[in-house]
């Protein structure tokens, strides 16, 4: 069984930081790839560029919305339109409470849409609760052909 990858896609490194931290306290060990902007996330998604490895394939991805070289929407987009990504369930975690970025969201494929609660309380519940859905719960789809 392949082991259980989160892509993280967050440039704020505090964010980075919380993140991490709420996946610990709530006992998630599943590791955790990082991508500080959407450019860097499609390579490490499409194994292109610099990193020219085989690419990663995620159990979920964390996509925050806010990000430079290519935002968020922008990285659900081209996820969306290709075979080998369609199917990867792409969480959006961003603290953006506006309904225009809520509705593109979705009608790009997003699976769910969680603003970032300010507190580390409220964040590290938002993270158990999604850990528990999406990596315990969840059944992941297999690959469309032409995927890996």
């Amino acid at each position: 069984m392949a082991e259980k990858v989160i892509l993280l896609v967050e440039d704020d490194p505090n964010d980075v930081l919380l993140t991490r931290r709420a996946l610990a306290a709530n006992q998630i060990a599943n590791r955790v790839e990082l991508a500080r902007d959407g450019a860097e996330a499609l390579v490490r998604l499409f194994g292109t560029g610099d990193w020219n490895d085989e690419p990663l394939r995620p159990v979920l991805i964390l996509l925050d919305l806010k990000l430079p070289k290519m935002d968020g929407l922008e990285v659900l987009r081209q996820l969306r339109s290709d075979a080998r990504t369609r199917r990867l369930p792409v969480v959006v975690l961003t603290s953006s409470r506006e309904e225009r970025d809520l509705e593109r969201c979705y009608d790009l494929g997003a699976n769910s849409y969680v603003v970032k609660p300010v507190d580390f309380s409220g964040f590290s519940e938002a993270v158990r609760q999604l850990g528990r859905y999406w990596l315990v719960l969840n059944e992941s789809p297999p690959p469309l052909p032409g995927g890996p």
